[in-house]
C-alpha cells in the first residue's frame, strides 16, 4: 500500500476529487487488487457452504435503509474525504510517521467505542 501511494493523504484526496484535479492512479491499484481477489473469491470463498471458523454464516436479515445507516455512511465518507486516510491503509501509514494517520486511528477507535452508547431504533 505504501508503494502504491495509498498511504499518502494528498494522493487519496486527489483520487476522491473527481470534480477538480482528479488523480485516477489509485483506480489502477484497486483494479490490480481486484484482478487477484476475484478469481480467488469465485474459486475458493463463494462456493463454501459454511465458514472456516464456525458452523454457519451470520448474515443480517435487515434490508432497510434507515437514518443510523445513512448517518454512519455519511460520517465515514466525510471523514475519509476530509482527512484522506482510508481505514484499511491507515495501519500501513502508521509506520511512515504520518501524524494524520495516528489521529485518524485514534478517532476511528474512539468512534467504535462510543458507538456502543448510541441508542438505535431496533426492529
Amino acid at each position: 500500500m505504501a508503494v502504491s501511494g495509498m498511504v499518502d493523504p494528498n494522493k487519496v484526496i486527489a483520487f476522491l476529487d473527481v470534480a477538480g484535479r482528479w488523480d485516477p492512479s489509485l483506480a489502477f491499484v484497486m483494479g490490480g487488487a481486484l484482478s487477484v481477489f476475484l478469481p480467488v473469491y469465485f474459486l475458493l470463498i463463494k462456493p463454501r457452504s459454511k465458514p472456516l471458523n464456525t458452523g454457519v454464516f451470520s448474515l443480517s436479515s435487515r434490508r432497510d435503509i434507515d437514518a443510523p445507516l445513512l448517518t454512519g455512511a455519511a460520517l465515514f465518507g466525510v471523514g475519509w474525504g476530509l482527512v484522506g486516510v482510508c481505514p484499511g491503509p491507515v495501519v500501513s501509514s502508521l509506520g511512515a510517521g504520518n501524524m494524520q494517520a495516528w489521529l485518524f486511528l485514534l478517532a476511528m477507535l474512539s468512534g467504535f467505542y462510543l458507538a456502543k452508547f448510541i441508542p438505535l431504533a431496533s426492529k
